[in-house]
């Protein structure tokens, strides 16, 4: 019901986008038009536009997951279904001035936090639908390095007018081009003993960084112990 809601809040606040941004006067158009109570809608999104931004946002990327799955990529290699990944979570994105309102809103400084953190969500999204299954610092490389890629392409795309934005996809190439060649570094260092000697310590510090857990700990003080179930 609340999930029903809050698409209905999106999808009334978007045609209005374009041309008032994520505004008051677009939060207010929403209200009017989705038929969502005032109360309900108060909850769902406290901060009015920049929450309808954010869930917009997120709605894309479990969309982009969801398109993913439905996929065979079994045939690429894995720097061609990371690159149809970010693209098919831009052509996902709708109106290119929609999202171009959005990048400008998460531009402003008190914004600003917020807009990267969802890049971050984004690759993560992506990293998480191909099945990456990293536990260690390459967890946060991967994402690091994508939410880079992403950015960037982004950008380009937003200014793209080429057939079919055969340029940004040529532009989203070379830059996982470059991601590759930074991976291939790095492997060359793990190979390599005298560069393993060389950079030791931060081989070492690096092999101690894990993942953030998916669930729950319960074996931390103040917590509760996960039910145990039948069976």
């Amino acid at each position: 019901m609340e999930t029903d809601a809050l698409d209905r809040l999106i999808d009334a606040a978007l045609p209005h986008v374009a041309f008032d941004g994520w505004s008051d006067t677009t939060w207010r158009a929403a209200l009017a038009e989705s038929g969502v109570d005032p109360a309900l809608a108060a909850t769902l999104a406290p901060k009015g536009a920049v929450d309808l931004a954010v869930a917009a946002h997120r709605r894309g990327d479990r969309r982009m997951a969801g398109a993913l799955a439905a996929r065979d990529l079994s045939a690429l290699k894995f720097r061609q279904r990371v690159a149809e990944a970010v693209k098919l979570r831009l052509e996902l994105a709708g109106d290119r001035e929609v999202v171009r309102r959005g990048t400008t809103l998460f531009a402003l400084p008190q914004h600003a936090a917020l807009g990267a953190a969802l890049i971050w969500e984004t690759a993560d999204a992506i990293w998480t639908a191909l099945g990456d299954s990293s536990e260690d610092v390459n967890w946060y490389t991967k994402r690091a390095t994508l939410s880079g890629v992403y950015s960037t392409t982004l950008l380009y795309w937003l200014g793209d007018d080429s057939p079919g934005q055969a340029e940004s996809w040529a532009f989203l190439d070379r830059r996982i081009e470059d991601v590759m060649r930074i991976e291939k570094a790095k492997a060359q260092v793990r190979e390599n003993p005298l560069l393993r000697t060389l950079f030791a310590g931060p081989l070492w510090a690096a092999s101690k960084i894990r993942a953030p857990r998916k669930t729950p700990r319960d074996d931390i003080p103040g917590t509760w112990p996960a039910e145990p179930t039948d069976g």
